[in-house]
């Protein structure tokens, strides 16, 4: 694909129809599409009443890979110890490298449970307050397949749920044909899956999430996938749990022209090759250095092997545009609230307290923003399309559930409820404030 310097959106905060034009920029539509909602509808309801039969059909007619019965669709253990050591070694030490750093970095995400003893008494034990934490007993992991292989994927979502201690960890990946990358079952023997399905699509994800005869029910459903998964995720939440909703990629990179234009360049063609919708922003208050990046940007393009979807990425979401200044550009990243945002700059560490909203941040242009997506240590795993705002990325604490622990003794349980039975009765709640009332006129000790 042959693009021209100007070809990519050029913005300049001065301009009086910037305001207009950023916001068209960077809008997030609802890409529910009402034919993809209604077979996500059909499956779930299939899988729900018809269990490994549907879920044979659906694998046969949408993977194209025929079996006898759904225990077939389930690999044996020895696949993934056989993927391990087939593994090309130099690939097997980079995937063993970058599931270390990861293990080291969601180790320090464990909760912890904690209690606040408020009293002892002589007599018998005093009030107490605290947290209990329990990891989730399984959790399904859905792994892409088909047009490539995401054994990154694999790694960050399976790696937090076994640091966290969930029990049996259930791996659903499509196979095409019935061919599966070997690649992505390697990196599930060195994550530590316990159970693999041959399984894409809408159909695993309402397996998951309602059980069939073979594939179990899980607790919480993680990972990626295409629209059809998304919305099967989306239409699953509350019978179990989710990660996330995933939109298209993202990155804002913020750059004071000192980084190498070539290095900012690569970065914004890595986003953009994700797919068409992804979105790639360079926020630079200099405007030679936009300039270098234009031309780095039309130079590179055309030896690109997927060149077409970065061009149609670029031209369709990307921008170039110039700030004032770097306080400019950080209030315009705040307002995007990036998956992902570069400090591309000479001093990153002080300008990271100005930063409010972003999935992760990489300081200086030596943390590209590749490092994070394969081997660095955080979880890849991401809030997009500005659920920054308020969202963090996969982690331990995904997979761990909060259980509030309470002890009174006599004493402070009437003192209490005095409390509460007031608070009942002013909300209306009768048998609330009974409940209450009930322990006031009992005894000062409750029997052994």
């Amino acid at each position: 694909m042959t693009i021209r310097p100007n070809s990519v959106l050029r913005l300049d905060t001065r301009d009086p129809g910037f305001p207009e034009r950023f916001r068209s920029l960077v809008a997030h539509e609802d890409t529910a599409d009402l034919a993809v909602l209604a077979t996500v509808r059909e499956v779930i309801a299939a899988i729900r009443t018809q269990g490994d039969a549907a879920l044979c059909e659906y694998t046969r007619r949408f993977d194209r890979h025929e079996v006898a019965s759904a225990a077939a669709l389930e690999l044996p253990r020895e696949r993934l110890t056989a993927a391990v050591n087939d593994c090309d070694a130099r690939l097997r030490v980079a995937l063993l490298t970058a599931a270390a750093r990861i293990r080291r970095y969601h180790e320090h995400q464990r909760i912890e449970p904690w209690s606040l003893l408020l009293g002892v008494l002589a007599e018998g034990p005093g009030d107490l307050l605290g947290q209990r934490v329990t990891p989730l007993e399984r959790v399904g992991v859905y792994v892409p397949g088909g047009k490539a292989a995401y054994p990154s994927t694999v790694l960050m979502n399976v790696i937090p749920a076994k640091v966290a201690g969930v029990g049996e960890v259930i791996m659903a990946v499509p196979a095409p044909g019935g061919e599966i990358d070997p690649i992505v079952l390697c990196a599930a023997g060195i994550a530590g899956v316990d159970r693999v399905f041959t399984i894409g699509g809408a159909q695993a994800i309402a397996a998951l999430a309602y059980g069939t005869e073979t594939v179990p029910r899980v607790d919480k459903i993680v990972g990626p996938g295409n629209r059809y998964v998304a919305a099967a995720k989306a239409m699953v939440f509350g019978q179990v749990g989710i990660d996330l909703i995933a939109g298209p990629s993202e990155v804002v990179i913020v750059c004071d022209g000192t980084a190498p234009a070539e290095w900012v360049t690569m970065d914004l063609l890595a986003q953009a090759e994700h797919d068409e919708q992804a979105q790639a922003i360079l926020l630079c208050p200099d405007p030679d250095f936009i300039k270098a990046v234009a031309a780095c940007i039309a130079r590179e393009l055309p030896g690109m092997e997927r060149a077409a979807i970065i061009g149609a990425s670029l031209c369709g979401r990307g921008a170039l545009i110039r700030v004032r200044d770097l306080d400019e550009a950080l209030e315009i990243a705040n307002t995007i609230a990036p998956e992902h945002l570069e400090l591309a700059v000479a001093d990153p560490e002080a300008w990271l307290p100005k930063v409010r909203h972003a999935g992760a941040i990489f300081l200086g242009c030596h943390a590209a923003e590749v490092l994070g997506d394969y081997c660095a240590g955080p979880n890849h795993v991401l809030p997009t399309a500005g659920t920054a705002r308020f969202s963090s990325p996969l982690g331990v604490y995904d997979f761990q559930k909060r259980s509030s622990v309470i002890r009174c003794s006599v004493e402070t349980s009437r003192e209490l409820c005095g409390i509460a039975s007031l608070l009942a009765r002013a909300e209306g709640l009768t048998a609330h404030a009974r409940a209450a009332e009930c322990r006031l006129a009992g005894p000062v000790r409750a029997r052994p």
